[in-house]
């Protein structure tokens, strides 16, 4: 009976231990997330990349069941944010929400990288925005034809921010100087947000980027949209052509804002992440609130996204090649 009993107590043991095991394994795996999550904002604050990742944040904690909570490291054409994220604990509690232009375009601009593609992996695209053309209201054009005649009448005078050496905004401009056969001045700012105060303030002329920030400002007739540079006008700025419209449609640039992470993240918390996300930017309320923007709510898989970057990295090769923007 001694034996019989010590065994059965053995077996109840390592049933239990098993047990145990295996329900610590399944709330492991299913505990994610159990404390915020920090969303990396490689700009300062004020432009699209923010205000996605703010839209973003606001409406995937409730979803997520933890606050995520927006960090701006601006700086760097995206660098410092990146090496942040990139230096991070894998575990899902510190991502980067990523503006295309530092993604795939800075690498060809950067002699000393911080960063590679491999140190991250996709988690979904939230944003994507065509770039808008916008002058200060005081600068004497209206149309686009205006604005390259009067640079070609005082050339060298225009000057036009970006959010740094290598964004979207830089190479933007870069290419309507060649279409148009017209030389500016690019001024780099750490951001759109410190770019669009200065335009406000009339120390530069113009600008390119992605209308969110630009729209309350438009409306308050305080800026002038000259053209959207993509393929079709947007629904909040009716009135703005298309710069092929506008005579020059090898302008085409649009931008896009994405989440990804440290390379070593757990796939079941990448699942997670793209799923809710998914939820959040295919929700009618999130739609519209982009659409409100000049932006669109724009889900795409880890895989999808994964190859988009890739593509693109290949194409603004080109792109940057054949502007001749001199790397940093």
């Amino acid at each position: 009976m001694t034996t019989t009993r010590k065994q059965f107590t053995l077996l109840a043991v390592a049933a239990l231990a098993a047990s145990l095991g295996g329900s610590a394994f399944a709330q492991g795996s299913s505990a994610y997330p159990a404390k915020p999550v920090t969303l990396v904002v490689p700009t300062a604050a004020g432009g699209t990349t923010d205000l996605s990742a703010r839209m973003l944040a606001q409406a995937l904690g409730p979803v997520l069941g933890q606050s995520v909570v927006a960090d701006n490291k601006g700086g760097g054409n995206g660098a410092i944010a990146a090496s942040a994220v990139k230096r991070a604990e894998p575990d899902g509690y510190t991502l980067l929400m990523q503006y295309s232009g530092y993604h795939v375009i800075s690498p060809h601009l950067t002699k000393q990288k911080q960063w590679e593609q491999s140190d991250f992996q996709p988690v979904a695209n939230v944003i994507s925005a065509p770039q808008i053309i916008v002058v200060r209201n005081d600068l004497p054009v209206k149309t686009l034809a205006e604005l390259i005649a009067y640079a070609k009448a005082n050339p060298g005078k225009l000057n036009y921010a970006s959010s740094g050496n290598g964004s979207l905004q830089h190479v933007t401009g870069a290419m309507l100087e060649q279409q148009g056969g017209v030389k500016m001045v690019h001024v780099p700012y750490k951001g759109t947000g410190p770019a669009l105060q200065d335009l406000l303030g009339g120390q530069v002329d113009l600008t390119f980027g992605t209308a969110p920030p630009f729209m309350p400002h438009i409306a308050a007739g305080k800026l002038r949209v000259l053209a959207v540079t993509g393929k079709e006008r947007l629904p909040s700025l009716p009135d703005a052509p298309t710069t092929a419209e506008a005579g020059y449609p090898k302008v085409d640039a649009t931008s896009w804002f994405a989440v990804f992470a440290p390379a070593a993240v757990p796939k079941p918390v990448i699942d997670k992440l793209a799923a809710d996300i998914r939820t959040v930017v295919q929700s009618p309320a999130f739609k519209q609130k982009a659409q409100e923007q000049g932006a669109t709510a724009d889900y795409q898989t880890p895989q999808q996204l994964g190859e988009k970057a890739k593509v693109e990295l290949a194409n603004w090769a080109t792109v940057v090649k054949t502007s001749k923007i001199e790397a940093e």
